[in-house]
């Protein structure tokens, strides 16, 4: 298998500078004027004749692509596969907001250029079978690493996906192996922790040279992070990881890499295969029979904050991995609204509310669509309760020009009972948010596509369903409506919509 990064590299050159809004105060932050401007848009939009309700369909095609290249993923059509009649959810993504195409990807914006005659093999086999492409022959973590590019992640109504999330759910777990691919792809790793972080995880490999992160189980669905915990002292969920790849999905991000809930056998598929030293040394059978072990991070790894299975088995998330950073590099960026990660230390943004007037005046936040990027980050940790957002990251090779990694979202979805306002912070300081993301949230707080309807539907698919339970979906209807709040408050004020409601659609609606 031949990737190829390709010798021309990108320079960090971005867009035009985003507009700044206006900071006119106004006695009525929220005005009927306002809510009437914005319905009357998403409506124009749709094409509806003035009704939210009526179903839709997509107006206009999207990225064209062409069948059997590699790294080319259809948009629609097979991407279907698996939805049912009356769906809310293949409603969803029909409507003309969830067909509007990326720019023509050319070959300097794919983050691999591939070799369309070498195929994968795990045999020696030189022949491929009649009517075949080499591409044919990729497993589905490779076809959506080479599907990578500048725009997204990968597509919308990906036919991939089913195939994907049902590798991490169900692909055997090996112990070792030798790989029979050439340079630069790695050989096949056995079960081992990752360095790095603060709770414990670990790194999968199938046969198919696929590799997934596993996060097990800490919590049960119906617990509830204490009010007296430090954010940065909560537990990691394996449903949250579930969660917020749908929900990531659902919102059009498609940022989070593809995540499915797995019931693993400790023994057979941790123990029995790991050459981790320090983790086998861990194991043990507790007083009730069950097996247990809890490896070595920062925090959570010991005896006492054991992880263990019913008997030996236990649930977890498994996140498909992106490519090695030795063939794709990514650049780590720390968040301009960190927060301290002290118990009584406030960070900058906390005490200067004009704080987002100095953001915009530093680079890679001073043009281009990074700063619009970094509130569409917050609107999804608002929305699943994250406070845990002290870095992101991006391939490098694109530059500033592209989109955000929304990468460990276990602190997610710890709450259901309380909103944290301060998650907000980017969106209410700068009062700027994408006019494609402001208008799909407003569609997903109407009846026909209530986000809360749509995320359930999405996860009652995963292994693990019910993911969530159910407060935590009714949360979700609530805090998106604070965020239109937010954005309303914000046009209020401005002496312009389009200071608010930058536009990111042109001409390709």
């Amino acid at each position: 298998m031949d990737l190829a990064l390709p010798a021309a590299r990108r320079s960090c050159g971005c867009d035009a500078k985003t507009p700044k809004a206006s900071g006119v105060p106004s006695g009525n932050p929220v005005l009927a004027g306002s809510k009437k401007l914005s319905l009357r848009i998403l409506q124009d939009f749709s094409g509806s004749n003035g009704s939210l309700e009526k179903s839709s369909h997509p107006q206009g095609a999207g990225l064209q692509a062409r069948a059997g290249e590699p790294g080319v993923r259809h948009q629609s059509g097979e991407g279907n596969v698996g939805r049912t009649e009356g769906s809310k959810l293949a409603a969803l993504f029909e409507h003309p907001l969830y067909n509007i195409p990326i720019p023509e990807v050319t070959e300097k914006d794919k983050l691999f250029v591939v070799n369309p005659m070498e195929k994968f093999s795990l045999k020696a086999e030189t022949l491929l079978p009649t009517g075949k492409t080499a591409y044919d022959t990729y497993p589905a973590w490779l076809k959506f690493h080479i599907g990578i590019n500048r725009y997204e992640l990968y597509p919308r109504q990906d036919p991939l996906m089913p195939t994907l999330l049902r590798d991490l759910a169900t692909q055997r777990i090996v112990s070792s192996g030798t790989t029979s691919l050439p340079a630069p792809l790695p050989p096949p790793l056995p079960c081992f922790q990752k360095s790095g972080g603060t709770q414990l995880k670990l790194i999968m490999t199938f046969p198919n040279y696929g590799q997934a992160l596993f996060k097990p189980m800490k919590q049960t669905r119906d617990q509830e992070t204490p009010i007296d915990f430090f954010y940065f002292s909560d537990f990691e969920r394996h449903n949250a990881e579930i969660a917020a790849f749908h929900l990531d999905r659902i919102l059009d991000f498609r940022r989070i890499p593809p995540v499915s809930g797995r019931l693993v056998n400790i023994t057979k598929e941790i123990r029995d295969i790991t050459t981790d030293k320090k983790l086998a040394k861990t194991f043990f059978i507790s007083p009730a029979g069950n097996v247990c072990f809890y490896g070595e991070c920062s925090y959570y790894c010991s005896t006492e904050h054991a992880l263990c299975g019913k008997l030996d088995r236990l649930e977890g998330s498994m996140a498909t991995l992106l490519p090695d950073k030795t063939l794709a590099k990514r650049r780590s960026w720390r968040s301009p609204w960190r927060r301290s990660y002290h118990k009584s230390k406030k960070a900058e943004w906390e005490l200067n509310p004009n704080y987002c007037a100095q953001v915009r005046e530093t680079p890679p936040y001073d043009r281009g669509h990074r700063l619009l990027d970094l509130i569409d980050m917050t609107v999804l940790d608002f929305l699943m309760g994250n406070m845990d957002r002290h870095h992101y990251e991006t391939f490098e090779k694109f530059g500033n020009d592209t989109f955000l990694l929304h990468l460990d979202n276990g602190r997610g979805f710890g709450t259901h009972s309380r909103d944290e306002l301060s998650i907000l912070a980017p969106l209410r300081q700068c009062c700027s948010i994408k006019k494609s993301t402001y208008l799909r949230l407003q569609l997903l707080a109407t009846q026909p596509y209530r986000l809360s309807d749509l995320l359930r539907e999405a996860l009652a698919t995963d292994p693990l369903a019910p993911v969530l339970a159910e407060p935590h979906l009714r949360a979700l209807d609530r805090r998106l409506g604070k965020v239109l709040e937010v954005v309303g408050r914000c046009l209020a004020r401005a002496d312009r919509s389009e200071e608010v409601l930058v536009d990111d659609m042109g001409s390709r609606v």
